[in-house]
């Protein structure tokens, strides 16, 4: 899994059917310290409802495609969870 803050949107009308009703989110990896940008964004589906802004987990690869949203579907990385909060080494580094 890894970290990531939503801060994009993917609009699509011509997509694979096995797409059809997806939300398309871009993602921003981020560090787990600071959630600070931690590599190259890219397209998820989301999912579980999440928004622009929101610091998520996402999977890649073949688990991409085992939620109930993403069975199936051609995908590679999925957000699979909201975080409300992260506490590292007994410290809260995030909240939501």
């Amino acid at each position: 899994m890894l970290l990531a803050r939503v801060v994009g949107n993917v609009v699509s009308t011509r997509k694979s059917e096995r797409l059809t009703g997806t939300k398309l989110l871009i993602i921003e990896p981020v560090d787990f310290k600071a959630q600070k940008p931690d590599g190259k964004p890219l397209v998820a589906i989301d999912a579980v409802g999440a928004g622009v802004g929101e610091i998520v987990l996402i999977v890649q690869g073949s688990s991409a495609r085992l939620t109930e949203t993403t069975k199936d579907t051609p995908v590679d990385a999925t957000i699979m969870a909201i975080v409300d909060y992260i506490e590292l080494e007994g410290k809260r580094t995030f909240a939501k």
